[in-house]
């Protein structure tokens, strides 16, 4: 499948990105870009500043220097409406995030009836094709502790749909279930970079980075160690930490 994508423009370019905690220097010069259409695959150590790099993205985190292009537009500059930015950068976290407290429907349409100002009966029209996409249509009056952890992890990855990103970001969203739940949320992965979306996923399916990345960053030491194709990097690595790496992820 990673042969057949089409990848565009420029989406997100990332120059000389920095980030530091104290004295702990966890970013250290990260240069990349990723394109429309593109599914990029970040892998490495726990440590190597994988989840920190995904968060620099959205700002979640401020990285401490560097600069990050959003369709050409600087994120570090005095005064983005960060709020804006993430209307068109979904996100999905390890944990699900949902309100406990709202239904399935309620915690889908919270954003689209709040941020985007639809109106209650177009936000519900959307959610429902989306639940019926991941095939949880049954589960809209449902609440969250009322679902096991892959169903809660997709109606996370509809939440962030719902809002019509031009990225998705998933920060390890298989890390935190139980193993016969992990394929049906790549299930519902594998459909997204299938239809075209752009996605950066951090993540230690290998399989799925395998099978579904055009390309994928290796990270080691808050630095990208090595960026390729799936077949270069797992068919003929050539940084010695990622060889050592996937020698022990892959046996």
């Amino acid at each position: 499948m990673n042969t057949e994508k089409q990848i565009g423009d420029v989406i997100l370019e990332v120059k000389d990105l920095n980030m530091g905690f104290g004295h702990l220097h966890v970013l250290k010069g990260i240069d990349t870009v990723i394109r429309k259409g593109e599914v990029v695959v970040v892998i490495g150590a726990s440590g190597a500043g994988k989840s920190t790099f995904l968060r620099c993205l959205n700002r979640l985190e401020t990285p401490t220097g560097g600069d990050i292009l959003f369709h050409g537009e600087s994120l570090m500059r005095a005064g983005h409406n960060l709020n804006h930015l993430r209307e068109k950068m979904g996100m999905v976290f390890q944990q699900f995030n949902l309100f406990n407290n709202l239904t399935v429907l309620d915690n889908i349409t919270l954003a689209p009836r709040i941020v985007k100002k639809q109106k209650p009966a177009q936000a519900e029209a959307e959610a429902k094709k989306l639940l019926e996409r991941v095939g949880l249509a049954d589960k809209a009056s449902a609440y969250p502790s009322q679902l096991s952890g892959g169903q809660r992890q997709r109606i996370a990855i509809v939440r962030a749909l719902a809002m019509n990103p031009d990225v998705m970001l998933f920060d390890e969203p298989t890390s935190a279930l139980d193993p016969e739940m992990v394929g049906e949320v790549l299930d519902v992965m594998r459909s997204l970079a299938e239809s075209g979306m752009t996605m950066v996923v951090v993540s230690h399916e290998m399989g799925f980075a395998r099978q579904v990345a055009n390309r994928i960053l290796f990270m080691e030491g808050g630095r990208i160690a090595e960026d390729g194709t799936p077949d270069e990097v797992f068919g003929n690595p050539k940084n010695s930490r990622l060889r050592e790496f996937l020698g022990k992820v892959l046996h």
